[in-house]
């Protein structure tokens, strides 16, 4: 008998057929594709691209994912569901919500399909979640970084201890937290408190030194050390201002010390910063900006992170921005375009992350409704499928979260 493989869409099925003496079995293959957007350009097009839906519930806003695949092959995309506010008949729908919650959904198929409601991952205490940020440790913990916002009444606000970090009239920020897991995402522990770090002076919504926090990825080095960078803001004249810190945990996410300053500036701001190690032990922190017209900067550390150089400017726009090591050691680099058109875009750079400013830009998806999508987070199938994780919408509509898979030659 021989073997005849034929790949067509939308289909899955093995079937034996006898052509004259000779027995085949054909095995036909799902490769299932969303519409390419018109303007994906010809580097994508070279090999075969994937766009379907993750997550999507039509009263709920689905936002800022990340994704680890654990080592029996089972994805989970951790994600922020809160109420879409039109169930309540409100004009729109926040980014902070008093029901904020941190759940995930599960894949057993390399992401064919997907878990239905999702698990609780996380309810805080005191107010809404957001942003769930994995990380896969080499003995297979699982940590997870997040913070909340705290909705106060009028009574409580005028009482809070200054200064905090408000939202409006009433949306006052908490501050982070990590939970951590050992049976791969099944239960969590925790919530694990980070310090208190010396540039940050905003007080919590509770009246305590605000525990370190931030959106992006954390790293575990080639040591054994993870390393976090975080935001803080030191400016009394600017709360909303923020610059970017680094801790490191020796024991696992347990505990963290503050190390350095990553990227600070008078008038610039930083904030969601995703940290990647070199093959070569650099430390590499790709950083979101406030105040620099949407540009991606960079900052590298040549010394284990007891310090880093100046920031630079990376020359494309784009945030926040996530590092995937590929198995050659080039690094995937995806990040949300929140312009016309508006949609999902990558990069590949050299194992040391030194061509940043001339590797070709991949458009992932130019098919947005808004810039109100992206925030993706990347995770490798095998050994040359990339699975894409982001948040989304198609003509303004529900904020779903949805994945786009990737050949990477």
């Amino acid at each position: 008998m021989q073997i005849l493989k034929i790949t067509i869409m939308n289909l899955h099925a093995k079937q034996l057929v006898r052509l004259g003496s000779t027995l085949f079995l054909i095995i036909l293959t799902v490769t299932i594709y969303g519409e390419l957007p018109a303007e994906i350009d010809k580097s994508t097009r070279e090999g075969k691209i994937k766009h379907f839906v993750i997550y999507e519930d039509l009263s709920f806003y689905s936002a800022f994912p990340s994704v680890i695949k654990n080592e029996d092959g089972e994805i989970l995309v951790a994600f922020r569901r809160a109420p879409d506010r039109k169930v309540f008949l409100e004009k729109g729908t926040r980014h902070v919500d008093p029901n904020s919650y941190l759940v995930l959904v599960r894949s057993r198929d390399n992401g064919f399909s997907w878990s239905g409601e999702p698990e609780l991952l996380y309810a805080h205490p005191f107010g809404g979640s957001q942003d769930p940020c994995l990380l896969k440790l080499r003995d297979g913990t699982l940590l997870c970084a997040s913070y909340g916002w705290a909705f106060i009444r009028e009574d409580g606000l005028q009482n809070l201890k200054q200064p905090v970090f408000a939202i409006g009239e009433e949306v006052v920020f908490l501050g982070g937290y990590v939970l951590r897991s050992s049976d791969m995402g099944n239960s969590w522990d925790g919530p694990f408190y980070p310090p208190n770090i010396p540039p940050e002076i905003k007080l919590s919504a509770l009246g305590e030194p605000l525990p370190a926090y931030n959106r992006g990825a954390m790293w575990e080095g080639s040591d054994g050390r993870i390393f976090w960078v975080v935001a803080a803001g030191n400016d009394r004249d600017n709360l909303r201002k923020t610059s970017n810190y680094l801790l490191i945990s020796e024991d696992k996410g347990f505990s963290w010390q503050y190390s350095c300053p990553v990227a600070e500036d008078d008038d610039a701001a930083f904030n969601e910063t995703s940290i990647y190690e070199t093959p070569n032990g650099d430390l590499v922190a790709f950083i979101r900006t406030a105040g620099l017209e949407d540009q991606a900067c960079i900052a590298r550390s040549g010394d284990g992170g007891e310090s880093f150089g100046p920031w630079q400017k990376m020359g494309f726009q784009g945030h926040p921005l996530q590092a995937l090591r590929l198995p050659d050691n080039r690094v995937f680099l995806v990040y949300g375009y929140r312009h016309k058109p508006y949609g999902i875009r990558a990069r590949v750079l050299n194992p040391e992350c030194t061509d940043y400013n001339t590797a070709e830009e991949i458009i992932i998806r130019a098919d947005g409704g808004s810039g109100d999508i992206g925030y993706p987070w990347a995770v490798m199938l095998d050994d040359n499928r990339v699975l894409v994780t982001y948040y989304f919408n198609i003509d303004n509509g529900t904020r779903h979260i949805a994945g786009s898979i990737l050949e990477i030659e």
